[in-house]
Order: structure tokens, then C-alpha cells, then sequence
């Protein structure tokens, strides 16, 4: 069985973070720019430690860690 770690936005770069968190929800740039209501070169910014997202934005990531954690709980991770 397959354990997912829990995805924390505290430590380390917030576009590491971010990443992570993509790539935990499998979903591509694109997919997550549409989810957060941003474009993708915003997401892409992110990620390359090029630009912070609003504090608008942080929330929706928040949001997205949260609800990926509770899953991940759920199934035993």
C-alpha cells in the first residue's frame, strides 16, 4: 500500500511547496491555475521562486492543502 505524506506550506520555498502540492493533487499547471481562479504563467511564477502569490491566493492554496491532508487521513496515510 501506498502512503502520501502530508502536504505542509510551513519551511523550505513556497514554490516547493506549491509544487508539491500540484504534483500531490496530480494536476498540471494549467489544472491548478483554473482551480486558484490565476493564469498559468502565475502558477509558473510561483514555482520558480519568481513571484509570491496575494494573500487571496495563499487562502485558495491553504484550502487545497487542506482538503488533500484530510484525504490523505482518511486512507490511512
Amino acid at each position: 500500500m501506498t502512503t502520501r505524506k502530508q502536504i505542509s506550506l510551513e519551511g523550505t520555498e513556497i514554490g516547493e511547496r506549491i509544487r508539491a502540492l500540484r504534483q500531490a493533487l496530480g494536476l498540471t499547471q494549467e489544472q491548478l491555475a483554473a482551480r486558484l481562479g490565476v493564469s498559468f504563467p502565475t502558477v509558473n511564477r510561483w514555482e520558480n521562486n519568481h513571484a509570491k502569490p496575494s494573500p487571496l491566493a495563499m487562502e485558495k492554496i491553504e484550502a487545497l492543502a487542506k482538503r488533500l491532508n484530510k484525504t490523505n487521513q482518511g486512507k490511512g496515510a
